[in-house]
C-alpha cells in the first residue's frame, strides 16, 4: 500500500463544497452582480466550463489517478469484500478491514472523495445550467446518481438532497438510505425525460468533447440511467417491493431501454494512465485472486478465467485464490497465488451482460416488460462471452448440469480449507432449470452476474448483502469484537471520523436511521436478513 497523500488536501475541498455554495446564495437577493458567476457568454461556445467539472466527477466514480485513494475507496474494500480478490499483504499486522477491524483511515476514501470531487461538481454545473442547459443539468443528474448510489451502498445514509445546505445548528442533514434511494429515482426519472428530448434535435451531443464513456451519445446515456433504474429498483426490492416493481418497469418500458450489448458497456476511459489494478497487483503486489473466485470459476471451467486471472506462480501453475481473512505471516507466502490479468485503461461500471441479468430477476418477479427469466439468464452469459471474445464455448457452458463451484484447497494452510460438505460451498450447476424453485434461479443469475461483473467488487459485494448470492468463505481471522458475526460477512462501513469531528448532530441524526449501531454489523435499509 501506497498512502502518499495529504489528507489536509481533500478535507479543504469538501469544506469548500460544503460551505462556499451556502454563502454565496444566502445574501442572494442583495447581490446585483457576483463577479465570479458564470454568464451564456462564458458558457457558450465549447461549454468547458461545464463540461470540465463533470469530466471530475465521472473520473471521482473510481478514482484512477491516485492508485492509493482507490485501494482504499475500492480494492481493500468491495473488491475484496465481493469475494473478486484478496490481498496478500499482512497489513497492520492482519487487523485492518479485511479481518473485520475497522480502520478510520481505510473508511475515508470513498466518502471524501464523494464530497470532495463528485457532488460539488456536479451541484456546480446543476446550478448553472438549470432552466438553460437541461442536457448538461441531466448528464449530471446521471453521473452524481451513479457515484452517490455506491457511496450509500457503503455507508447507508448520506448527504444528498440537503447537500451544502447548513441548518441553524452548524450541521449538515443526512438522508436516510430510504430518502436516498428516492432522490436516485427522482433524478434518473428526471435526466431520462430531458435527454428524450434531446435525441432527436440538432444539438445533441453537445457535451460529447467531454463524455469519456459515450461520446456524447444521448440514447446510450438514457440506457445506462433504465439501467441504473433497474439496479437500484432491485435493490429494494425485499423491502419495499411496490416502488421497486414501479420503478423497474418505468426501466424496462422506456422507449430506449437498458443496455442491451457489448457495445453498450458504460466504461470510463482514463487512457493514457493505467487502470488502477495493474498497479496494485503487479506494482505494489497487493492483490491477488480471491478464493471464492477460484472455487467458482475453476469449478464451473469458466473460459472467462483466463481473461480476469493468470496462472499462479506455484509448481503447477494452477489458478489460486487466497481466502479471505485468514492468518497471514509474511507477504511472500501468498504473493504467488494468481495475479489478475492486465486491465484495459478503462474503468467498468455497468455493463449489458448485468442488464440482461436484471432483466432475469425481474422476470422472476413477473414485472411487466421484463420478457422470459430463462432468455435473459442465457442471454447475460451470452453477453459477457461476447465482451471477452468467448462464444464459441457459449453453448456448451449454458447446458452443463453437473459442473459445480469447487472445495478449495489453502497452498500454505490447511486450516484455511473449504471442504466438499461446507454449507459455504454452492451446489449450484449452471443450466437454467425451469422448474426450480424461485431461491434455486436467482442463486443462478446472481452467481453468473457475480462473474459477469468483474472487476467490479463494489457492486458484486451490495448485490451479495441483498442476495446472499454466491454463496462466499466467511472470514476465518475476525477482529470485530463481536460487532460483525462471521457467518453474516461485513454489512457496511462505519461513518468516518471527520464527519464525528465537524458534523456530530447530523451524524447522529444518521445513526438514528440505521437499524442499529453505526458499525460493520449493522446491515443496510435495503438489507433485509
Amino acid at each position: 500500500m501506497n498512502k502518499g497523500r495529504s489528507i489536509i488536501n481533500v478535507i479543504i475541498v469538501l469544506l469548500s463544497g460544503l460551505t462556499l455554495p451556502v454563502a454565496c446564495t444566502r445574501n442572494f437577493e442583495s447581490i446585483n452582480t457576483n463577479p465570479y458567476d458564470l454568464y451564456d457568454d462564458d458558457i457558450q461556445g465549447n461549454f468547458k466550463l461545464i463540461g470540465d467539472p463533470l469530466v471530475q466527477s465521472m473520473l471521482s466514480v473510481y478514482v484512477s489517478n491516485d492508485v492509493s485513494i482507490t485501494q482504499l475507496q475500492q480494492n481493500l474494500m468491495g473488491d475484496v469484500f465481493s469475494g473478486y480478490m484478496m490481498s496478500p499483504s499482512p497489513f497492520q499486522d492482519n487487523r485492518n478491514n479485511i479481518t473485520y477491524d475497522l480502520l478510520d483511515n481505510w473508511n475515508d476514501d470513498a466518502w471524501l472523495t464523494a464530497y470532495g470531487n463528485v457532488m460539488p461538481n456536479c451541484k456546480f454545473v446543476m446550478d448553472k445550467c438549470r432552466g438553460k442547459y437541461p442536457d448538461f443539468y441531466a448528464w449530471a443528474q446521471i453521473i452524481r446518481v451513479l457515484a452517490m448510489h455506491r457511496v450509500s451502498d457503503i455507508y447507508g445514509p448520506i448527504i444528498y438532497t440537503r447537500y451544502a445546505i447548513i441548518d441553524d445548528d452548524r450541521s449538515i442533514d443526512y438522508d436516510s438510505q430510504e430518502a436516498a434511494y428516492d432522490a436516485f429515482f427522482k433524478d434518473l426519472d428526471s435526466a431520462i425525460t430531458t435527454l428524450n428530448k434531446y435525441v432527436p434535435t440538432s444539438s445533441s451531443n453537445r457535451f460529447k468533447n467531454f463524455d469519456l464513456s459515450y461520446s456524447g451519445d444521448y440514447i446510450k446515456w438514457i440506457k445506462l440511467a433504465n439501467t441504473l433504474r433497474l439496479r437500484l429498483a432491485l435493490r429494494i426490492s425485499e423491502v419495499s417491493p411496490s416502488r421497486a416493481k414501479k420503478e423497474g418497469e418505468a426501466a424496462l418500458n422506456q422507449e430506449y431501454g437498458v443496455l442491451n450489448n457489448p457495445d453498450d458497456n458504460f466504461t470510463i476511459n482514463i487512457a493514457p494512465l493505467t487502470h488502477p489494478l495493474n498497479v496494485i497487483c503487479n506494482s505494489w503486489n497487493d492483490i491477488r485472486m480471491g478464493a471464492s473466485m477460484e472455487s467458482i470459476l475453476c469449478g464451473y471451467h469458466d473460459p472467462r478465467i483466463s481473461r480476469y486471472f493468470v496462472p499462479s506462480d506455484m509448481r503447477d501453475s494452477l489458478y489460486r485464490g487466497i481466502r479471505n481473512g485468514i492468518a497471514i505471516t509474511s507477504k511472500d507466502a501468498y504473493t504467488g497465488c494468481s495475479k489478475l490479468a492486465l486491465q484495459p485503461s478503462r474503468i467498468q461500471l455497468c455493463t449489458a451482460a448485468e442488464a440482461w441479468f436484471l432483466k432475469a430477476e425481474a422476470a422472476l418477479y413477473s414485472w411487466k416488460g421484463a420478457g422470459d427469466a430463462k432468455d435473459n439468464y442465457e442471454k447475460g452469459i451470452y453477453t459477457s462471452f461476447k465482451q471477452y471474445d468467448l462464444t464459441p464455448f457459449y453453448s456448451n457452458y449454458i447446458n452443463d448440469d453437473s459442473l459445480t463451484p469447487k472445495p478449495y484447497s489453502d497452498p500454505q494452510n490447511p486450516m484455511n480449507n473449504i471442504s466438499s460438505g461446507s454449507p459455504y460451498l454452492s451446489k449450484r450447476t449452471i443450466k437454467w432449470v425451469h422448474n426450480a424453485p424461485v431461491h434455486e434461479k436467482l442463486e443462478r443469475i446472481i452467481t453468473q452476474k457475480w462473474i459477469a461483473m468483474f472487476p467490479d467488487g463494489q457492486e458484486a459485494w451490495s448485490e451479495f448483502r441483498r442476495t446472499g448470492y454466491p454463496k462466499l468463505f466467511p472470514v476465518v481471522v475476525n477482529n470485530s469484537g463481536g460487532k460483525i458475526p462471521s457467518s453474516t460477512f461485513i454489512r457496511r462501513i462505519p461513518f468516518i471520523q471527520f464527519e464525528y469531528a465537524t458534523n456530530p448532530v447530523g451524524v447522529q441524526r444518521a445513526i438514528h436511521t440505521l437499524k442499529g449501531e453505526d458499525n460493520g454489523g449493522t446491515r443496510l435499509w435495503w438489507d433485509k436478513p
